[in-house]
């Protein structure tokens, strides 16, 4: 059997003329030009999404400028997957009897700061850097519960004793690796205002709240109590010079599997290490809040606007809530997938309560959104069984997600004067799901299923024990529920009842102490 070659600059240059119609090939430029885009978490969905705009606007615009540094977080994978590509990867889009290949050329180069913490502070105070960008997660931000920055938290704090050090100029390492994203983005804008103070935007593209502002916040509440001589003057800076607008993003990127590989080999004829999966649909919303250049990306298909937040409440509400819920109604089924999920009929007119029932209600200024063509949008694109969007990878980080996705709607609900039975449905079933892979009595596609998400210990001591005061422990010790909520008798009696409710329906639960 013939080995494949790597994808690569040259590799494509002799594979292109023979490539069928189903394989997009990526703009050409030239790879060796400073990027204008540094992008922090360079995982599959920003390799998904953002960068798939940033090529496409780039080659709309035969502008240059905009190739993209892309720098890890926590190993050097996606480091070796596409250095030795030259940048290079396809986008692999699956629909129900449909493949196409999107090759994509925006990211220049990935840097590990494990080992290149030096470069990556480098290129965020170049002049010819205008973006930083950001896809960490919500827990990437290390944030406390009320939403400021986790000072206690190991990471961030190390790190802002190391920032702390040079932005008063004390002898430090350049290459000292940060040990959290909000710590690196800090420090490559203390190198950026050392270097003459250049102008930039700061793109948070992560499902939070409100998510530019809000990091707006945290910086500067960071820099507010940093016992460094020269905070303020950064601070200042910052204020006058640093913009962070809002965004939407939106696009269903599962983890690529050995079967989407073999597909990508069969029409590329060539192997590709960056392979990253994505559903058809994509939507971005971007406020239109730039400290400098920009690509154009409304030329690719963004949406730019002066108000994102209609869309973010929309898509938080009706398609990140209906997600979750779906992911721990079905896990806790024992369904692998989201399209097994939303195929059941329970869960599929569960998916619509909670819809119809509490998000939608619960929506205000949505513009000339159509709800319901929208809900039908989502559950049509759940409903793709091509891409194989696990229940287990959306259930993870639960504590981060629920603040966001769906406690928000009770809260509005309960404050309008109505119970949001839909929404405590959902949130028992993730009680019930943190329990049971707490238990080690959840099995999904024929393996045991570990609670993944970084409150897992805190969240684990609180969910042992008997299922009958499971709510009662979750609610009030878990950490997750803010105290207004925890002590509405309403809502937790809507939980409670919605625990025992589910019990009954869960195999994993069988057998559990009552």
């Amino acid at each position: 059997m013939t080995s494949l070659p790597r994808l690569s600059p040259d590799t494509l240059g002799r594979l292109a003329p023979g490539l069928g119609a189903e394989v997009s090939l990526p703009a050409e430029f030239d790879r060796a030009a400073a990027p204008g885009i540094v992008h922090l978490g360079i995982g599959a969905f920003h390799r998904a999404h953002q960068a798939v705009y940033t090529e496409r606007a780039a080659a709309h615009a035969g502008d240059e400028r905009w190739g993209i540094l892309g720098v890890t977080q926590r190993s050097a994978t996606v480091r070796e997957q596409l250095r030795p590509q030259g940048g290079l990867y396809g986008v692999l889009e699956l629909s129900e009897g449909a493949t196409a290949l999107d090759l994509i050329g925006s990211v220049r180069d990935v840097a590990f700061p494990g080992e290149e913490t030096a470069r990556v502070l480098s290129t965020v105070a170049a002049p010819t850097t205008h973006i930083v960008s950001l896809t960490v997660t919500e827990k990437g931000y290390r944030r406390a519960d009320g939403g400021g920055p986790n000072l206690a938290d190991p990471a961030l704090a190390y790190d802002l004793d190391v920032l702390a050090a040079e932005i008063d100029g004390r002898p430090s390492d350049d290459n000292e690796p940060s040990r959290s994203a909000s710590g690196l983005l800090l420090r490559g804008l203390a190198r950026r205002h050392r270097a003459g103070g250049t102008p930039l935007t700061v793109l948070v593209c992560d499902n939070l709240m409100d998510n530019g502002p809000t990091v707006e916040r945290l910086v500067h509440r960071i820099l507010e109590v940093s016992p460094a001589a020269g905070a303020t003057s950064l601070l200042d800076w910052i204020r006058t010079s640093v913009t962070f607008p809002a965004t939407m993003v939106d696009r269903i990127v599962p983890a690529t599997a050995d079967a989407h590989r073999r597909v990508a080999e069969s029409v590329l004829g060539a192997t590709d290490a960056g392979l990253v999966v994505a559903e058809p649909f994509t939507q971005w919303v971007i406020e239109d809040r730039f400290a400098g250049p920009r690509p154009a990306w409304e030329a690719a298909g963004a949406t730019l606007t002066d108000h994102v937040a209609p869309y973010e409440h929309v898509k938080l509400r009706i398609l990140n809530g209906t997600h979750s819920a779906l992911a721990y109604g079905g896990a806790l089924r024992g369904y692998a997938t989201i399209a097994e999920a939303v195929a059941d009929p329970e869960l599929n007119d569960f998916a619509r309560a909670l819809i119809d029932e509490d998000a939608i209600p619960s929506l205000a200024d949505t513009g000339d959104i159509d709800l319901e063509e929208y809900r039908e949008s989502v559950l049509e694109r759940f409903a793709n069984g091509a891409i194989g969007h696990t229940t287990v990878q959306i259930a993870m980080d639960g504590s981060q997600k629920l603040p966001i996705r769906m406690l928000a709607t009770a809260r509005d609900r309960l404050g309008s004067g109505h119970t949001p039975f839909a929404i405590a449905r959902a949130v028992a079933s993730w009680m019930l799901y943190v329990h049971a892979t707490s238990e080690g009595t959840l099995e999904v596609a024929g393996r045991t299923v570990e609670l993944d998400d970084p409150a897992a210990d805190r969240l684990a001591l609180a969910a042992r024990g008997p299922l009958d005061g499971l709510a009662a422990r979750m609610l009030d010790q878990s950490g997750v529920f803010p105290e207004d909520l925890a002590e509405n008798l309403v809502w937790r009696a809507a939980v409670g009842a919605a625990v025992r409710d589910l019990r009954a329906g869960a195999p994993a639960l069988a057998g559990a102490t009552s």
